[in-house]
């Protein structure tokens, strides 16, 4: 941070009035920010021309906008800019009065004001819906210009707390009071470490506080979950204790499988499982490909203290519907070629244990009605025989598919979808579960180092902010699949955004060999096909439009910035390309 004399100087400062040591703009132009001290009256024109305050940015107009003060009322106005001027994200267009702790954007650079004000035993607590706006502001310059921030929150904190916490902030902090009355605090420019360090001091005069402290990029990137993480950590802290978001997952162990869990509706989820466990209802458990249906069917029999196996069966890798009949009812001997001996199913086979059908919307009509028979009566008949045989199974289905459709389209019988969906169960998909992708993403990048037996990585925070604002189509298991990717790729010991899998704004692929031509000049190996020009070009742009914002956090201005496309023509792309 320069000196108030050196920013005078190199923001062009020019007026002879009295400067004011107690008024002034945070400037935030790209990645740097600066200090412009404010006079005790007069105005200060911003622009990129004969200005006062001039910044260099592309999208601030020569003359932009002006701030006038005028006994201690500060008031900005727009002068016709191309971009305008927004005070808290409002575009503004008549001049409009700021106060300290006001955000004023020119263009694309962030204007804070600051004015210190004699002390106050009281700072203003916001309601959440005020506070969660700053917050949302706060977020989008952070993630935007790659500046820390964090959030607090402090469980059953009284009036008195909230005094004691207000007196300790700096002006650019913003206290607020959350609906469930926890406290919370905005910390902008600090990152996990600095959030730390200022808890431990409200720690240490009042002992008896339970705070939850989240970090962007590290734990969050968008409002909602960041809160969700410090609330959440707040609950599970104990008196005296600062609980971190990174650290506040719920780890079950399920008879050797381990279930983390960081996102409260994962957690009603599983409690919900727990208690259907008990019963023996047949449970149906619906969710995209990847999100972790064969992990809560196994919560389901492990909770229901059945003592015979677990079978998970994949219905869409059976085969034919006579292999697929073999393998779960089983066969009679010579009941088909090649069907040398009796062999009992899988139902047989699971005896006071539970069979998991996954894809079971696979399932071809036929199987589906021996199902229902076996969900009816608990009874199967072998291939080639007619007698019924006893079973003891409980049956737990999945499916990626939606079987209302499945049941109007006649693919899926009626009577059959009513039986299994006798409890419902579903899993939300990863990218509705954000509090767990950084708790997910640094378990799996700790257990594939110790499976390789190589040192621990750390994954940067612009890497992490990659991975919060990616759609996760694959959900967990992509998930887990890319950061192994990462483990067996990456030689460094911190995971970069040019680590991660090219689908998600990685590395490119590698080039092509040089091959040596006959004459001895060295040439590049032809490729095999040709697409036409056209579409590799598209291709190239809507994934340069795709890293462009995962790097920026999904703020499109700074995303179109980036490649150098005009912000009317990035918009129009971003529905072509259906991003």
């Amino acid at each position: 941070m320069t000196s108030t004399a050196d920013t005078k100087s190199r923001m062009g400062f020019r007026r002879g009035d009295p400067v004011a040591g107690d008024a002034y703009l945070l400037v935030i132009e790209n990645e740097s920010s600066s200090v412009f001290p404010l006079p005790r009256s007069g105005a200060v024109v911003i622009g990129r021309g004969d200005a006062e305050l001039q910044v260099a940015h592309a999208s601030v107009s020569r003359r932009h906008a002006t701030l006038r003060i005028d006994d201690g009322v500060i008031r900005v106005a727009d002068l016709g800019s191309h971009n305008g001027t927004r005070v808290n994200g409002e575009r503004i267009a008549d001049a409009r009065r700021v106060a300290s702790g006001d955000v004023v954007m020119v263009g694309d650079v962030v204007l804070v004001l600051h004015v210190s004000e004699p002390a106050r035993a009281t700072r203003v607590e916001h309601n959440e819906g005020d506070w969660r706006r700053r917050l949302a502001e706060e977020l989008d310059r952070a993630t935007t210009y790659r500046r820390g921030l964090a959030v607090v929150a402090i469980a059953a904190a009284d009036l008195a707390t909230s005094d004691a916490v207000a007196a300790t902030l700096r002006r650019i902090d913003v206290l607020g009071r959350g609906d469930d009355g926890q406290l919370l605090a905005l910390l902008p420019e600090l990152d996990r470490a600095q959030a730390h360090a200022v808890v431990a001091g409200w720690l240490a005069a009042m002992p008896s506080l339970r705070a939850g402290v989240a970090a962007c990029p590290s734990d969050a990137c968008d409002p909602d979950t960041l809160l969700l993480a410090a609330r959440a950590a707040a609950r599970g802290a104990q008196p005296g204790q600062l609980a971190d978001a990174a650290d506040a997952a719920t780890e079950l162990d399920l008879g050797g499988r381990r279930v983390v869990i960081a996102d409260p509706a994962m957690s009603r989820v599983y409690a919900l499982l727990e208690r259907l466990a008990t019963a023996q209802l047949p449970v149906l458990i619906a969710g995209e490909t990847g999100v972790g249906k064969e992990n809560a069917a196994y919560a389901v029999h492990f909770w229901s203290k059945r003592g015979g196996p677990f079978i998970a069966v994949n219905c869409a890798a059976l085969g034919p519907d006579s292999l697929i009949d073999s393998e779960l009812f089983g066969h009679d001997k010579g009941a088909f070629t090649g069907a040398t001996a009796a062999k009992a199913g899988i139902f047989e086979s699971a005896a006071a244990g539970t069979v998991f059908l996954d894809e079971v919307g696979e399932l071809p009509l036929g199987t589906q009605a021996k199902l229902l028979r076996v969900l009816e009566n608990r009874v199967v008949t072998r291939l080639g025989e007619v007698r019924e045989r006893s079973v003891d199974v409980r049956i737990v289905a999945a499916t990626n598919r939606d079987l209302d459709d499945e049941v109007k389209l006649g693919r899926f019988r009626q009577d059959l979808y009513f039986r299994l969906g006798g409890a419902n169960v579903i899993l939300p998909p990863l990218r509705d579960r954000r509090a767990e992708i950084s708790v997910l993403a640094r378990r799996f990048l700790a257990d594939a180092c110790a499976r390789t037996q190589r040192p621990v990585k750390a994954i940067l925070p612009e890497t992490m902010q990659v991975l919060l604002t990616y759609a996760w189509p694959g959900n967990v298991r992509e998930l887990r699949n890319a950061i192994e990717y990462v483990v067996a790729a990456a030689p460094d010991e911190v995971v970069e955004p040019g680590d991660l899998p090219q689908r998600l704004g990685g590395g490119e692929p590698v080039a092509a060999e040089p091959v040596v031509a006959a004459a001895g000049a060295v040439a590049t190996a032809a490729p095999t096909s040709f697409r036409p020009i056209a579409e590799e070009v598209r291709e190239l742009e809507r994934r340069r439009m795709s890293e462009a914002l995962a790097a920026s956090g999904g703020v499109r201005v700074r995303a179109a910035q980036l490649i150098d496309m005009p912000i009317r023509t990035f918009t129009l792309k971003l529905k072509q390309y259906k991003l």
